[in-house]
């Protein structure tokens, strides 16, 4: 439970919240992404980076719902340098029109926090025919990663800023399928199990990230890529399981963190100064963490590399 947590080497604990864990730091010439920003602890992410002086841009799939968060966190941070972009990371087609977008304003790009997310659908496509989850959770966040990644390292090389690629990824990445990534049964209705779908989405979070660490290490590029578990947080991630969303419902203050708390390793691992030049790593609580012995293949970071640039192609 993450109020027995102990404090780790960085001095966080679970209970610490991102306004805790950014205390002091200046992102006044940051700019920033955030997918999933219009609720849950993204919408926290987006305010605490906006408090700290960072340019937020907001990758929402519901424009109206964005459009409400931003004014909210304008009355909470009267000074806050805020937008909101329409994004579908279920599709394709939206992904490349945001990125598109965004590289035609001429703006820079410090940061790019993915963590927009569904959790334990039914089984259904996206529109681009691939299981939904996998879509969104992974699909989507690569190609938008792979479509900005050139503005990123123009902006690490012309402010001398370090870039960070944040995947938000989850704890439940342990328990994917046996496989790990069924590459050849992404699709496969008959085997799905909608937990595991989720573990396999969020599995791929986390290889996305080292492989991406990997490569641009391997280029000499200022930019790293880290993974994150958030914690167990009351959210509406829940809202398929109408039996785990009542036990949320009534235990969710007691045993599971708030956003805020649920928002600090994010914006830990966005700005603070003891994470400069990590990369490749997977955190939780604000401390790094152990993966799951899948998350550490190599191989399977690059079958899953290669597996989805055939997707997005």
């Amino acid at each position: 439970m993450w109020f027995l947590s102990k404090k780790g080497a960085s001095g966080s604990s679970a209970n610490s919240t991102a306004e805790e864990v950014t205390q002091g730091i200046d992102g006044s010439a940051l700019t920033a992404i955030v997918t999933g920003a219009s609720s849950g602890i993204g919408a926290e992410t987006a305010r605490v980076l906006a408090l700290r002086g960072v340019h937020v841009i907001m990758g929402v799939r519901n424009i109206s719902a964005g459009k409400q968060v931003k004014e909210a966190i304008i009355r909470d941070v009267p000074q806050a340098k805020i937008d909101a972009m329409e994004l579908d990371l279920s599709s394709l087609a939206s992904v490349r029109n945001f990125a598109s977008t965004y590289n035609s304003f001429g703006l820079p790009l410090n940061l790019l926090i993915n963590n927009a997310g569904i959790m334990a659908t039914p089984f259904t496509l996206s529109k681009d025919k691939i299981e939904l989850q996998f879509a969104t959770n992974h699909v989507g966040h690569f190609l938008l990663t792979n479509l900005l990644l050139k503005t990123m390292k123009r902006t690490a090389s012309q402010s001398r800023k370090e870039g960070r690629i944040v995947n938000v990824s989850s704890r439940r990445h342990k328990f994917s399928y046996h496989e790990g990534i069924r590459l050849d049964k992404i699709n496969d209705q008959l085997g799905y199990n909608g937990l595991s779908a989720y573990g396999q989405s969020k599995l791929a979070n986390v290889l996305h990230a080292n492989e991406l660490a990997r490569r641009l290490k391997e280029g000499g590029v200022e930019i790293t890529a880290n993974s994150l578990h958030p914690g167990a947080i009351a959210t509406d991630l829940f809202r398929q399981h109408s039996i785990i969303s009542g036990i949320v419902n009534i235990l969710g203050k007691h045993v599971m963190k708030n956003v805020q708390q649920g928002a600090a390793t994010t914006c830990y691992v966005a700005l603070h100064p003891d994470v400069k030049g990590v990369s490749g790593k997977y955190y939780s609580d604000c401390n790094i963490a152990e993966t799951s012995p899948q998350a550490k293949d190599t191989e399977l970071a690059k079958k899953l590399w290669d597996f989805t640039m055939s997707l997005v192609d």
